[in-house]
């Protein structure tokens, strides 16, 4: 009988303590109903994204705004981990733990800094067929302007079929083989920790072999020096300059840049980036050099960087609720910031023909073609405006779309063009 009543005791201490951090959950877990709590999500221009009160719970008018913007708002259910949507619904409905019930709590309005009219314009370039996702934020305030991943979901859309991974957030819930992107991070090595970077030469030939590892180029870029490395995005050339770094300085810089933590936007939590921590050798640091190995980088970490870079080495902190300040941090050191952004800008005039893919943009990019070891590739463009009028930083990916600037190069430029006429 003592034994009985123990295991009595405890196991309505278990459920006591698990229903005081849960009840909540339970208690909404299968109903919605409204209490008589009002809650508004609303974009930067006052544009509707969801509304409910204690008659309806409903999304915009709009099918095609509803798709593009569901992984910012997300839904009454949760279904997707970022969506705000689910939170103000629970922020604004009391519960009480005595009688396991809601109650009406605070009315709320939130105003986003995404503008839903530039995520329509994302939506609508990537197509929403295709698997990918583009981010606009601007780099002197830290707003996000757009976030947009496809597939997506329209959250009125009752047939219950959903393509696979389209609650999946790939801005942030994501990581995905960064190719030539990755080249930034060890250009920005580079230029602080090898001080003859600048009148160093490489010669690419068909391959070069580390350890009896070729490496191979798309292109023979022949005699070439580092900034026509990074331009020419010689896997030949920055192979070796990773080498020259080390393993170890690489995963200095990939972790100071955050590329390996898990990070929050207003409480949105991201994944975490990979990188070979553990030793490798030669070859294989030549290959986490060009971003292929193990890289994985989360679309948002890639942005946040960029960023910084934008901004002259410093960072505001990319955030979504209007009227925040976030905080600013150096996250990028003035010098290097300040050579990258010379780099990238030399990269869109000289390799990227910006007069022609990018007319009237002050553009200053870095394509990736990540290969995936089948035969396709991820394609990237990513970079920033030198623009005081509009200082967009971006990052535009989509999966297994080939090369990065004839398909995310194309997106970028239909968006960036909009937003720079429209915004």
């Amino acid at each position: 009988m003592l034994l009985i009543a123990a295991l009595v005791v405890f196991g309505m201490s278990v459920y006591l303590t698990r229903y005081i951090q849960h009840g909540e959950d339970w208690a909404l877990y299968f109903s919605r109903a409204n209490s008589g709590a009002t809650g508004h999500i609303v974009d930067r221009n006052g544009i509707t994204l969801a509304y409910f009160d204690e008659v309806r719970s409903t999304y915009s008018p709009d099918r095609i705004t509803r798709a593009a913007n569901y992984h910012v708002t997300g839904d009454y259910w949760g279904r997707t981990g970022t969506g705000i949507l689910s939170r103000l619904w629970d922020d604004v409905h009391g519960f009480s733990l005595l009688t396991g019930t809601t109650h009406v709590g605070s009315n709320k309005q939130l105003t986003l800094t995404y503008d839903a009219r530039l995520n329509n314009k994302i939506y609508e370039s990537i197509g929403e067929w295709a698997s990918g996702c583009m981010m606009v934020c601007n780099y002197r305030t830290g707003e996000l302007l757009g976030m947009v991943s496809t597939p997506s979901v329209d959250p009125l859309d009752t047939s219950g079929e959903q393509r696979d991974g389209a609650f999946i957030n790939r801005c942030i819930s994501a990581s995905f083989t960064p190719g030539s992107i990755f080249k930034l991070i060890t250009a920005a090595g580079a230029i602080e920790r090898i001080p003859d970077i600048d009148s160093r030469i490489w010669y690419c030939e068909d391959e070069f072999k580390i350890a009896g590892v070729p490496f191979i180029c798309v292109a023979n870029h022949y005699t070439q020096n580092f900034e026509q490395a990074l331009a020419n995005s010689c896997n030949v050339a920055f192979a070796q300059i990773a080498v020259s770094l080390g393993q170890n300085t690489l995963i200095e810089y990939v972790s100071k840049y955050g590329f390996l933590d898990g990070h929050s936007i207003d409480g949105i939590p991201t994944v975490k980036g990979n990188f070979p921590l553990e030793f490798v050798g030669d070859p294989e640091t030549g290959w986490a050099g060009i971003g292929q190995s193990t890289d994985m980088v989360v679309p948002y970490s890639m942005l946040r960087f960029l960023c910084a870079v934008a901004n002259g080495g410093m960072l505001v902190e990319p955030h979504f609720l209007d009227g925040e300040t976030p905080p600013i941090t150096e996250l990028v050191k003035p010098a290097t910031a300040d050579r990258l952004k010379y780099l990238m800008r030399n990269n869109a005039v000289t390799h990227y023909e910006a007069d022609t893919n990018f007319p009237g943009l002050p553009i200053c990019a870095k394509t990736g073609t990540a290969e995936l070891g089948d035969g396709a590739s991820h394609s990237w463009f990513v970079g920033f405006l030198d623009d005081e009028a509009h200082p967009y930083a971006f990052v535009t990916l989509v999966e297994r779309g080939g090369f990065g600037l004839s398909k995310a190069g194309r997106i970028t430029n239909e968006v960036l063009q909009w937003a720079v006429k429209n915004m």
